[in-house]
């Protein structure tokens, strides 16, 4: 009888990258949200390496490249709002 596991590795890659990135959603701190996107994309391009999926393999790679050039571009610091 072949046994069903109802929660793959892969699977919990891929909840653990959503979950992370979902509260980074929810986190005001910039430098704390942009460490939590790229730690959530890199468990969510993992998952779509293991799904070997091409357009979510690139998706996630520009969403965590993308947070990290926020992170070292404002150095973590929330950027100041224009005067005016």
């Amino acid at each position: 009888m072949q046994s069903y596991n109802m929660f793959p590795p892969e699977k919990l890659v891929g909840v653990a990258g959503l979950l992370v990135v979902s509260v980074g959603v929810l986190t005001k701190e910039r430098k704390k949200q942009n460490i939590l996107y790229i730690i959530g994309g890199l468990l969510l391009e993992l998952y779509s390496i293991l799904l070997k999926d091409p357009i979510f393999i690139v998706l996630q790679l520009v969403f965590t490249l993308s947070a990290a050039y926020d992170l070292i571009k404002n150095k973590g610091v929330d950027p100041k709002p224009p005067k005016g």
